[in-house]
């Protein structure tokens, strides 16, 4: 928006500094040094501004800007879900990052060859993906669900067990 100049800069311009305020309360929130609820009070004024000037830019004579705005103040209220809901974070960063192997084989591999090839590669990135969030060893893993079919038994659960849980909860002893 800013890049389009006239009115759409204005409107990206504004909208970049609601953003880096968010942004500032956002990390006292992670840091722990605010409270997700005086974080939600705080945000009241930044919405306000934010669904006002996106509102304008659905009028500013750009029409990508205009399309853009139209798209995002429509779904709005996704928009403030983490404000709303403690523990969801602003960004898709973590998304991101966990889809982002994937994205680098693919791109390296070119692909796959067949559709049961396409099935088995998101079945195993998702495994990967689901065994690195609690810092599971992929291989052993892996490993013990190849022997568990070999023998007939059933593969081990891809759910954390109460020792991954509850580690790092309890007191050291």
């Amino acid at each position: 928006m800013i890049a389009r100049g006239g009115r759409s800069q204005e409107i990206g311009e504004a909208l970049r500094a609601q953003a880096r305020q968010m942004f500032h309360w956002w990390h006292r929130v992670r840091d722990g040094t605010l409270a997700h609820t005086t974080f939600a009070r705080y945000m009241w004024p930044v919405r306000r501004a934010v669904e006002r000037l996106l509102d304008a830019g659905q009028t500013c004579g750009v029409p990508k800007t205009e399309g853009t705005c139209r798209a995002i103040f429509k779904r709005r209220q996704a928009l403030w879900t983490f404000v709303r809901h403690e523990g969801v974070d602003p960004t898709n960063n973590a998304a991101e990052r966990a889809i982002r192997p994937g994205v680098l084989w693919r791109k390296g591999s070119f692909g796959t060859q067949s559709p049961e090839g396409s099935r088995f590669v998101g079945a195993m990135m998702t495994v990967v993906a689901t065994l690195k969030q609690p810092h599971r060893n992929v291989l052993d893993d892996v490993t013990a669900a190849c022997e568990a079919a070999l023998c007939g038994e059933p593969a081990p659960s891809l759910l954390p067990t109460l020792d991954t849980l509850t580690q790092g909860m309890l007191p050291a002893a």
